[in-house]
């Protein structure tokens, strides 16, 4: 195989490895901004580095006019010169690094699969203890007498827990079903004509 078929050759595997990586995808599972802007780098460095293979190195050289120099020249010397160019052979490329770095890179994304779920884990308890929280609140404006806190500010706290825990088709019928005590104190009150004040 000649030097420029090897070079098309390379060229047109990295033009297929470019189109087979979801960029985009890979994109949504970085976290941090720094994360997003060397993620960002890493794309540019490769599409620069594919599009150099493309164009740059994929072109054919252009052919030696080798009647051009005998003239000028002198056939002997040319001819010599002829020989040595047509026996050049390019060694053929033989990849050491990708078989090297293949099995840390799987691993990567193994731990990174596994880094994630621990992640969305975590998300999902913070989201409930946030929920939790947000109820206790809601309760804690119940109970206390006395002071100004009125029926329509402890329902805007509980309309907005409910949406925190994504939960945006509630109602208040739901949220008294889950918290009898409350929809009684919050019943108890109306009937003694008590609103908060």
């Amino acid at each position: 195989m000649s030097g420029s078929g090897v070079v098309k050759k390379v060229a047109g595997a990295a033009g297929k490895a470019g189109k087979a990586i979801d960029w985009d995808g890979l994109a949504k599972m970085l976290v941090s901004e720094e994360a997003r802007k060397e993620f960002a780098n890493l794309r540019r460095t490769f599409e620069d580095v594919n599009h150099q293979l493309q164009t740059k190195f994929s072109q054919e050289p252009q052919p030696i006019d080798w009647e051009y120099y005998r003239k000028g020249i002198g056939s002997k010397v040319v001819d010599m010169y002829k020989e040595a160019y047509e026996s050049i052979e390019i060694p053929k490329y033989v990849d050491t690094v990708t078989p090297q770095y293949k099995p840390k890179f799987d691993a990567l994304l193994v731990e990174m699969k596994e880094a994630e779920k621990a992640s969305l884990k975590e998300s999902e308890r913070i989201e409930k203890e946030i929920a939790e929280m947000k109820e206790m609140k809601v309760r804690l404006l119940f109970s206390k007498q006395g002071t100004c806190y009125c029926h329509i500010h402890a329902v805007m706290v509980m309309s907005f827990s409910c949406a925190q825990k994504k939960i945006s088709t509630m109602t208040a019928d739901e949220y008294f079903a889950k918290h009898p005590e409350l929809k009684q104190k919050f019943d108890d009150e109306i009937r003694n004509d008590y609103w908060g004040y």
